[in-house]
């Protein structure tokens, strides 16, 4: 970070802490079956998904580092496509924030499972069920990782919702803004895409997020950013939740998948907004009040005292409102 080795703060006690608060209410999780890698290349190309199952054995063939790091970025990524495991990892891995294990795509797909898992336990008739996807998704596009997302789970979620319905919203709440999510369905009609987050002005992922990217061709006003200043708390994001729900309703999805990060708290370690544990207890009671289907998927939210009770609070109020 700010050219600082840094530990990524992507770490397994993040799923422990989330897991004590579904038992917490109650929840009987479960363990997802594998949905093969139709739903995945639904969503991203063949190229990509080999190049995740692959580039680790490639990468220390070569006597590379102990985990996948590029040291290239193109400034375009048109036209050929790099033969060498070095020009690969550039082209598809956006920041060093995605690092390739060679347990990652085992990771990753376990992941993407729990988020097909959630898409159909609404695509058969549920009224909502919560994926506790790590890593999270909403940062990856069809062909790159970036920001601690390697398959998009909302993504693949929503699509594998439309072979049921006609139009799916995704609505992403995350503090930082889902740009690969919305990179994925930008050129669509039959995919609202919906995202309240901090403005890229001042963070990650800085270049996606904007007002202004309202979609291209077909999917021209169906995507719908709503930044918010530094600092913003609960009522600010709050009205902003209320014009994304509104958006939402215009467009009568059949369905709705909810990126859920939880990183908007006052006290998660990025800090770019202070939304309170009272004002995740008042967004769950206001998205659990639309009428559609909802499949969560879970998304940010690092290590802070509170972070299995903010998704506790929110998963509480939903519920409640369902």
């Amino acid at each position: 970070m700010a050219g600082a080795l840094r530990p990524i703060p992507e770490v397994p006690e993040r799923a422990d802490r989330l897991l004590g608060a579904i038992e917490r209410l109650g929840l009987q999780a479960e363990e997802p079956v594998d949905a093969g890698l139709a739903p995945l290349a639904a969503v991203h190309t063949p190229e990509y998904l080999e190049f995740l199952q692959n580039i680790h054995a490639e990468w220390q063939a070569l006597g590379g580092s102990r985990d996948v790091v590029p040291s290239v970025h193109p400034n375009y990524r048109n036209g050929v496509y790099p033969r060498a495991a070095v020009g690969r990892a550039g082209y598809h891995l956006a920041d060093t924030a995605c690092p390739v294990s060679a347990e990652t795509w085992d990771a990753v797909r376990t992941s993407a499972n729990a988020a097909v898992a959630a898409a159909h336990t609404v695509r058969e008739g549920a009224r909502h069920a919560y994926a506790l996807c790590r890593p999270p998704g909403h940062h990856a596009y069809a062909d790159m990782a970036g920001g601690f997302c390697y398959l998009n789970n909302a993504a693949i979620a929503a699509q594998t919702l439309r072979t049921a319905v006609d139009r799916v919203a995704v609505l992403d709440i995350d503090l930082h803004h889902g740009n690969g999510t919305q990179g994925v369905f930008y050129r669509r009609d039959d995919v609202l895409t919906v995202s309240v987050h901090v403005d890229p002005s001042d963070f990650y992922p800085f270049f996606w997020g904007h007002a202004s990217e309202r979609g291209e061709g077909a999917g021209l006003g169906y995507n719908h950013n709503l930044p918010l200043p530094l600092g913003a708390g609960d009522d600010a994001f709050l009205a902003a939740l209320e014009a994304a729900l509104a958006r939402i309703e215009a467009f009568a999805p059949g369905c709705m998948v909810l990126s859920l990060g939880l990183d908007a708290s006052a006290e998660d370690p990025f800090g770019g907004l202070t939304v309170t544990s009272d004002g995740f207890a008042a967004i769950g009671r206001r998205i659990g009040a639309v009428t559609c289907p909802v499949a969560l998927i879970q998304e940010g939210g690092y290590l802070s005292d509170v972070l299995g009770e903010n998704l506790y609070r929110f998963l509480g109020a939903f519920l409640e409102a369902r």
